[in-house]
């Protein structure tokens, strides 16, 4: 396995200086950012350090120098956008967007483009279903087309009051992957897993790596701490922001040694990448390098280097 981070955490660096520090710190990889160039509307998104939409020959050169230089390669690149939005004008962004990431990673040698399903979280799973088959059959064609595994990550992006009731991802379950998966039956459909995202869910984190393990393109090292007092006082109807907390690896409740013991026995060895999205780690860049340290420093207990 390659141990590396998600570019989002330093969403001022340029893609130079990013490789730079991963490869000053140890990692093996960075999955790097292409979010259409632009002010972001969350936290970690709108983050640029490919703009896919300005792709020539003299870049795709300089990011290929750039890789044999440092020792540093991309895991994947990334773009979380909501394609199925009932919001016309951002939904179509998002399609058109997800295809030019897909080319983008071809152009660039790259096997893995990491993504949401999307969803309009206002509807049903089911009554989503129809238009998740018509956005996605051609967006998993045109991956096939060109080789390109497409990761989906199975975060509900259902934290907070503009996300409810549904959240604005579909691919949240077992469940839902079993039915995604069938009716779209692709070599280049597959997960982004995050195991923290079952933790918040009250869900084994452990038992969809081994039932999906031929689905398993791109892992996200992230971890949760649930609040059990605020939990107590909330109440699990309320919005999960009130009682839960993304923590770097080690800090939360994910056991990353079994999880690991897993991983490993499902014969999985790509790309690890830590995920920061710890708001004890956002007021400095001096903050941000330290998260990937220590997040680095505690994985390489399970992932020694090359």
């Amino acid at each position: 396995m390659q141990l590396g981070f998600v570019s989002a955490i330093v969403p001022d660096q340029s893609f130079d200086e990013v490789f730079g520090l991963a490869a000053e710190i140890g990692y093996d990889c960075v999955e790097v950012c292409c979010w259409p160039a632009g002010k972001a509307e969350r936290r970690y998104a709108g983050v640029t350090h490919i703009d896919v939409s300005a792709i020539t020959d003299e870049l795709v050169n300089h990011i290929r120098s750039l890789v044999d230089s440092t020792g540093v390669n991309i895991s994947g690149l990334g773009y979380y956008p909501n394609a199925l939005s009932p919001k016309t004008d951002e939904a179509a962004t998002a399609v058109s967007h997800i295809r030019a990431v897909i080319s983008a990673a071809a152009q660039l040698g790259v096997t893995r483009m990491n993504t949401f399903i999307g969803r309009d979280w206002t509807r049903s799973v089911d009554d989503n279903w129809p238009r998740f088959l018509e956005t996605w059959k051609p967006l998993i064609r045109h991956a096939e087309d060109l080789g390109i595994r497409v990761g989906i990550e199975n975060c509900p992006m259902l934290f907070s009051a503009d996300e409810w009731p549904g959240g604005k991802n579909l691919a949240t379950s077992p469940e839902i992957w079993t039915r995604m998966f069938s009716d779209i039956p692709s070599e280049c459909f597959g997960l982004n897993y995050d195991p923290s995202h079952m933790i918040w869910q009250h869900m084994d984190y452990l038992q969809p790596m081994i039932d999906f393990r031929d689905k398993l393109f791109h892992i996200h090292a992230k971890d949760v701490r649930i609040d059990r007092t605020r939990l107590n006082r909330h109440g699990i109807m309320a919005h999960p922001s009130a009682w839960h907390t993304p923590k770097l690896p080690g800090m939360g409740d994910v056991h990353w040694g079994r999880f690991f013991s897993v991983l490993t026995d499902c014969g999985y060895r790509g790309p690890v990448c830590v995920e920061v999205e710890d708001r004890a780690y956002e007021g400095s860049l001096e903050d941000r390098r330290a998260s990937l340290v220590q997040s680095h420093t505690y994985l390489r207990n399970f992932l020694p280097a090359r």
